[in-house]
């Protein structure tokens, strides 16, 4: 995320200006006086509650590094040693910046590094990693990063109406959270320590109360902010009010252009959040731990806890579900109770008598390897039998072709003006920020010309859940940027890759019909 207010131009390109919060200092009281489940129990109650590993310290970090970083947030990372950074804007860099960083695992898809081996197991969906802090122990991890269009602080300060920006809001960045909320409710339910990090380009409701009513631009009555109230009621604690609940205080801004706090660490389940603290620029208000030089224009927040992990459930895993052929995967499996069991790599959907290859996995719990150079490109499935043959669980992963290059078209080459412009594509490198604009035919090199109407190839829900190789969209007057509609001419449209400006592939097509 970059500069605050700015609309996407070639000479601000798309800075996911400002941001989403959350809060929940109530959740403290829910959990005090209660059982944490920090006993190392291996065996559950009689209620159901999980079985727990050891009690642990749980050091968390957020950070948008600003545009894939560099030597300074490097710095920064390797310095505060986090056990697991929600990592923001690192699009491609993120293997050398584990490299640099020291951290053995990594997840370009989540967005994470750790300490620790990161699993996307069977039910997750591609939304949430689950963490081995421990052999046979979990701890499930979110990293979202929310759309920064149509910024709700920006259209209070110019005067719009709080119903009005809620509503904008709920479509633009309340709706990306559908899936992980969905995910996260699960957990929750059932009773495992959840941690979610993020920036979410929106305000906190724990920041807009009636005490901070004038004590800062654009703060002129309550507002409850919709991802924030969200997640409150879902069951968690924006861990930076829990200990530093005093907004006026203590706003703890994040985002200096923006005068706004928007990254946040957010827990819930049993787990006791003991510090929190702001990371940032030399001097900065708030800033509790200091790094010259600070080059990003955000601040970071370090979390702490005391947290128990979680039995790891029945399950099969990858180390990462997007890979390209010729990698080696890491393929994890849990089947309590059976010792004789077998993975069968099967096509997306098929049948595990139809095995493309079969790994064994003797024992209950462990790991094994998937040597992927001599599988074809496309889709698949890591299928667990358990000793009686029966399938148990099942992870998709998708083998991309090294060589591949993305087909992109329109749905036709000729259109009128006001028409949705229909675009598909396959064989994409697949990151989170990929978007498509729109250019004059006459200026239609990206790095060196102004790009007109554009949209995430993932819309607004890119920062929320798994990028893809193939997809579709339709550019129209929901569209970012301008004109709308398009007058007569000759157009380009680009596929660009992680929020910037390198063109993975083009489409010609033309608008005729208006009037001359």
């Amino acid at each position: 995320m970059a500069t605050e207010a700015v609309e996407p131009s070639r000479t601000a390109p798309h800075s996911r200006a400002p941001a989403i919060a959350a809060a929940f200092v109530l959740a403290v009281l829910l959990f005090a006086g209660c059982d944490l489940g920090l006993g190392g129990d291996d065996s559950p109650d009689a209620g159901s509650a999980p079985a727990t590993g050891e009690p642990m310290r749980l050091d968390l970090l957020v950070y948008n590094i600003e545009y894939g970083g560099g030597p300074a947030t490097d710095r920064v990372i390797r310095r505060l040693d986090a056990d697991v950074v929600g990592v923001l804007e690192s699009y491609e860099r993120l293997p050398e910046i584990a490299r640099r960083t020291g951290y053995p695992y990594y997840n370009t898809s989540l967005q994470l590094l750790s300490k620790y081996p990161i699993l996307e197991a069977s039910g997750a969906d591609g939304l949430y990693g689950l963490v081995e802090v421990e052999p046979g122990y979990v701890l499930p991890f979110f990293n979202v990063h929310l759309d920064y269009v149509e910024w709700g602080p920006r259209a209070l300060r110019n005067g719009a109406s709080v119903a009005s920006v809620i509503k904008s809001e709920n479509r633009v960045r309340t709706s990306a959270m559908e899936q992980p909320i969905a995910a996260m409710g699960e957990l929750i339910e059932d009773g495992e320590p959840v941690f979610l990090t993020g920036d979410f380009n929106q305000p906190s409701s724990l920041d807009y109360t009636a005490d901070t009513v004038g004590t800062r631009e654009g703060i002129e009555e309550p507002v409850a902010w919709p991802v924030s109230e969200e997640l409150i009621d879902l069951g968690f604690r924006d861990t930076y009010r829990e200990t530093h609940p005093d907004p006026v205080a203590d706003p703890g801004i994040t985002q200096g252009s923006s005068g706004e706090r928007i990254d946040y660490v957010y827990a819930a389940g049993p787990s006791t959040t003991t510090d929190t603290k702001l990371v940032g620029e030399p001097g900065g208000k708030d800033v509790e731990i200091e790094a010259a030089p600070w080059t990003s224009d955000h601040r970071a927040v370090l979390s702490t806890f005391e947290v128990a992990p979680v039995a790891m459930p029945t399950l099969v895993a990858v180390d990462a579900r997007l890979r390209t052929v010729g990698d080696q995967i890491t393929v994890t499996h849990n089947v309590p109770g059976s010792g004789d069991n077998e993975i069968a790599i099967v096509p997306e959907e098929g049948d595990p008598a139809d095995a493309v290859e079969t790994l064994e996995a003797s024992d209950e719990r462990g790991t094994t390897k998937l040597e992927s150079s001599a599988l074809q490109p496309g889709a698949y499935e890591a299928v667990l039998m358990d000793e009686d043959e029966a399938e148990v669980a099942r992870v998709p992963f998708y083998l991309r072709d090294p060589h591949a290059r993305l087909k992109l078209s329109t749905d036709k080459r000729i259109f009128r003006p006001g028409e949705p412009i229909g675009v598909s594509w396959s064989d994409a490198p697949a990151n989170r920020w990929g978007w498509l604009g729109v250019y004059k035919a006459a200026a239609s090199d990206p790095a060196h010309d102004d790009y007109l109407v554009w949209e995430y190839s993932g819309g607004h829900s890119a920062g929320t859940v798994p990028p893809t190789t193939d997809g579709e969209a339709s550019l129209g007057p929901d569209s970012q940027g301008a004109p709308w509609p398009l007058p007569d001419g000759d157009y380009v449209l680009h596929y660009l890759l992680a929020d910037q400006y390198e063109s993975a592939g083009r489409v010609e097509f033309s608008v005729r019909g208006g009037s001359q």
